[in-house]
């Protein structure tokens, strides 16, 4: 069945008959909504609990004017109604009216500003941050920036494409699930700095009621302070592109021991990473690796079998690029191509990924080219 998908990229059946969508809509809610919630979460961080206290602050404050105003409105329309014989009073002007609908309405707007000032002033204060990570959005990944720790990685989606397909079934965590998670340390505050490489993104998790703008060429702040571990996960809450629903976050948070051992960890990886440019590279390595790239960084906009989007991505299986012009190749895949969705790619990973993934292009789908691009090349080609 051929199927539709919204912006979170989950299917809808396409050409259902009429009686079937009747029965649909009249569906109990355990059959019709996976998640039937009504309220925000009250969270997991100190702001978010301020939020979702102020949130409930003002929704009774409007409850209680609601009930007053239409309880008022329906006991005038049902004692004065016309049938009974009620007269219309007529009188121009009230002074003592006037006032007392101004006054009342002042105090209310006042009693809901002061907590919502407090709060706003508590939501943008991030000095006296522990650590500071840069988010960088990118079409349709995050970055981050550890900029204390010398740690700096991208986070794309992980969901195996046969779910987003429907060739296998969903899990709970459904485009909700990436291959390298923001780590975070418990009881720390942690300041965000937000920018976007390509178009408008915004960061949002809903346990921390963080949600912020990533906009080109600009810096925004947020902070965080998480009170207990856990996997906390949110979306880019921006509609950025074509692939706007496959551009989720998941934060993972550790106490500090366990934060200082992955942050070891990941400086360790780092130095491995650095060392492997400098070894000699087989062939078949490097499409294994290439492979593993290419399924991360390419395979959404020219597919996995190399075949493109007619209109939109040019096909890599026995293109001339892929399998003639070696320094043409490197060059696009190193800069992108203006006025294009190509990315730049020189920025994003290292001269060992990017020489596999170019390396995997040249001899996958039937290319054999049996060309190697090694770490080297990239490098120099870098100018390094």
């Amino acid at each position: 069945m051929d199927t539709l998908r919204d912006i979170g990229g989950r299917p809808h059946a396409q050409g259902l008959p009429c009686k079937a969508f009747v029965l649909l809509l009249w569906a109990p809610p355990s059959i019709s909504f996976a998640d039937w919630e009504l309220n925000m979460p009250v969270g997991v961080t100190e702001i978010s609990e301020s939020v979702y206290s102020l949130h409930m602050t003002i929704f009774w404050i409007c409850v209680v004017i609601a009930l007053i105003v239409f309880g008022i409105m329906f006991w005038s329309i049902f004692h004065h109604r016309k049938s009974k014989g009620a007269k219309p009073a007529e009188f121009h002007e009230s002074t003592t009216v006037e006032i007392i609908w101004t006054i009342i309405p002042l105090l209310i707007l006042v009693g809901m500003a002061v907590p919502a000032t407090a709060t706003l002033r508590q939501m943008y204060d991030t000095s006296e941050a522990e650590v500071d990570i840069q988010i960088t959005g990118y079409q349709w990944k995050w970055r981050y920036q550890y900029l204390n720790e010398e740690i700096d990685f991208f986070s794309n989606l992980s969901t195996p494409k046969e779910q987003i397909q429907n060739q296998a079934e969903k899990t709970d965590t459904y485009l909700l699930e990436v291959d390298n998670p923001l780590v975070l340390p418990v009881g720390k505050k942690v300041r965000f700095l937000l920018t976007s490489n390509d178009v408008i993104h915004s960061w949002w998790i809903p346990d921390f009621a963080v949600k912020k703008d990533a906009i080109p060429g600009f810096i925004n702040e947020a902070w965080t302070k998480i009170d207990k571990p856990g996997t906390y996960r949110g979306q880019c809450a921006e509609l950025c592109g074509k692939d706007h629903g496959f551009m989720p976050i998941v934060v993972v948070a550790m106490n500090d021991n366990d934060y200082s051992a992955w942050v070891a960890q990941q400086q360790a990886a780092k130095q491995a990473k650095a060392a492997s440019a400098e070894k000699e590279w087989t062939l078949a390595e490097l499409m294994t690796k290439g492979e593993q790239v290419y399924n991360t960084a390419c395979a959404a906009c020219h597919q996995a079998n190399g075949m493109g989007i007619p209109g939109a991505f040019p096909a890599l299986k026995g293109s001339v690029m892929a399998t003639q012009d070696k320094a043409a190749h490197i060059n696009i895949v190193l800069n992108g191509k203006a006025g294009t969705a190509m990315a730049a790619y020189g920025g994003q990973f290292d001269a060992v990924d990017l020489a596999a993934v170019i390396t995997y292009e040249r001899n996958a789908w039937g290319n054999d080219t049996k060309e190697m691009v090694t770490p080297q090349e990239i490098k120099q080609a870098r100018g390094q």
